[in-house]
């Protein structure tokens, strides 16, 4: 059973009722809580509220950085404890395959906030900020916009891109930030309370991981420079979950391109709402918004109140599946895995 300053730590880290009332299902007083901080092929480090330690992972459990999960005993006396059950996910972004007919990689899960940044001193690139707003409002999470290395351009660039931002980013909070000379990190702390989880996506060199050291007051990640076309090397090669000073908890993720919006349907009409009003006023219900008689969408492209650009990207999220074969097997080998589970810890429970 966790002491008491145990539970205190796992309050620190954003345990709750509810997920301590999944854990009570479980049935087995031996099985532990603890937070996923880091994970590597087979072994994970978690943190249990009064210390972060290594353990392995069962073959059927999937986990992620930031999950919540059971911690049951090595099977041998002093033995590495084990991870035997996720506990329900509160939103989960997944990183789409590189390889074709694999699965999508999990990147984080049970995000609060998502810090959504985007480098002044390379392409500012509003196509992948819409992907990403798209997918943040689908798990759930509040997205916020970093417009970071303000230092390294002009105010005038500043200034101009962050109307651009806004442009695609409606009623999304947009902080501009400079972690070299500090400018605009105060406007961040607001998101960094006790208990909060950040998570920081963005393309590989929109220094995440520069940010994430400024936040917490030390070097704890590696940091790289950025080439001259603007890409970033690629130093965060994993995710992380780190507890700042203050009591937040902020999860750095490697820079990625692919992201897989598979099932974001709420959240691509969350992030594109001006013009999901605009197509409410087509003549027909059925519009395909391809430049057809009476399509208000087209009208407003025309008349300039609607970039092509946006409508295009609108429209190619819009194409993508709702849901697949893929991701269908893939929850019912979750399914299987949870029953599994279940059964394990209940048959540690009657030997007990």
């Amino acid at each position: 059973m966790s002491t008491t300053s145990g539970v205190s730590g796992l309050l620190a880290l954003g345990w709750d009722d509810g997920w301590a009332s999944a854990l009570e299902e479980l049935g087995d007083p031996t099985v532990r809580p603890a937070r996923v901080s880091r994970v590597d092929r087979g072994i994970c480090t978690v943190m249990t509220g009064t210390a972060e330690v290594r353990v392995a992972t069962e073959r059927s459990v999937e986990v992620a950085v930031g999950d919540w999960v059971g911690l049951a005993p090595g099977p041998t006396a002093g033995g590495r404890s084990r991870i035997v059950v996720v506990l329900p996910r509160r939103g989960v972004f997944r990183r789409a395959a590189t390889a074709r007919g694999a699965a999508p990689k999990l990147v984080a899960a049970n995000i609060d906030t998502v810090f959504l940044c985007d480098a002044l001193d390379g392409s500012l690139s509003l196509r992948h900020l819409e992907r990403f707003l798209a997918l943040a409002w689908q798990s759930g999470a509040t997205p916020v916009v970093l417009i970071t290395k303000s230092d390294a351009v002009l105010p005038a660039i500043v200034t101009e891109a962050l109307e651009a931002v806004r442009t695609v980013a409606e009623g999304v909070s947009v902080v501009v930030v400079s972690s070299t000379t500090g400018d605009g990190v105060v406007d961040v702390a607001p998101y960094l309370v006790p208990r909060h989880t950040v998570a920081l996506l963005g393309l590989s060199g929109a220094g995440k991981s520069t940010l994430v050291n400024v936040l917490a007051g030390a070097e704890i990640l590696a940091t790289g420079a950025v080439r001259r076309d603007g890409s970033g090397r690629h130093t965060t090669t994993h995710r992380e979950l780190v507890l700042l000073p203050g009591g937040g908890l902020l999860i750095d993720t490697p820079g990625m391109r692919a992201l897989s919006v598979l099932g974001t349907g709420e959240g691509v009409e969350q992030a594109f709402q001006d013009v999901e009003v605009l197509a409410r006023g087509c003549t027909y219900a059925s519009c395909s918004h391809s430049g057809e008689a009476g399509c208000a969408l087209a009208e407003a492209v025309s008349d300039g109140c609607l970039d092509r650009s946006r409508l295009e990207s609108w429209m190619r999220l819009r194409s993508e599946p709702a849901s697949s074969g893929l991701e269908k097997a893939r929850g019912d080998i979750a399914e299987r895995k949870r029953r599994k589970a279940a059964k394990f810890v209940d048959r540690r429970a009657a030997r007990t």
